[in-house]
């Protein structure tokens, strides 16, 4: 079948090899474009995130695809879900808001911990941070679909899932074009 698609591209003429070139382009581009409004929408950094681990069970449960918001004029509340980035860490943290620390300035610093955790998040915050701050926060939760960031999980677990996907993707694209 591999043979037959790379016959067919081999007897696709100059024209027909740039149409299908341009049009996968504009895919990725409209994509592009679309996370980009959706960050200027939600006031999110990353409006969509997977949940990777299971310390939000049972609220969230790995894979899980969360939709987020982070408008600034929003107060962090006691017990909402907020997605946040520490300090030497590249892979934001899912977890619920604990307690907070309010200043007379007006600073407000909060602790999270995850539902299925026993310990708060100290553990996990950057050496010798003991609080968040608003600047740490990626976005809060509003929504999510069950376990539909299964496939993203299940890509980066395992890379020949994912060439496997992107050559079924490649195949399906090639055999089906006008």
């Amino acid at each position: 079948m591999l043979d037959s698609v790379f016959d067919d591209v081999k007897r696709m003429n100059k024209r027909q090899f740039i149409y299908q070139v341009l049009s996968f382009g504009m895919i990725v581009s409209s994509a592009l474009m679309i996370w980009k409004g959706l960050m200027v929408v939600t006031g999110s950094e990353s409006p969509i995130v997977v949940v990777l681990s299971g310390s939000m069970e049972p609220a969230f449960h790995r894979g899980d695809l969360l939709f987020l918001t982070n408008y600034p004029e929003e107060p962090v509340r006691v017990g909402e879900i907020v997605v946040f980035k520490v300090e030497g860490r590249d892979i934001p943290i899912v977890h619920r808001v604990l307690k907070l620390h309010e200043k007379n300035n007006g600073t407000v610093k909060f602790l999270t911990k995850g539902d299925n955790n026993s310990v708060d998040d100290r553990g996990l915050y950057a050496q010798g941070q003991l609080w968040l701050t608003k600047k740490d926060v990626v976005g809060r939760a509003r929504g999510f679909l069950p376990y539909v960031g299964m496939v993203t999980i299940y890509m980066n677990e395992y890379p020949k899932f994912k060439f496997a996907v992107l050559a079924c993707l490649a195949v399906y694209v090639l055999v089906h074009r006008e």
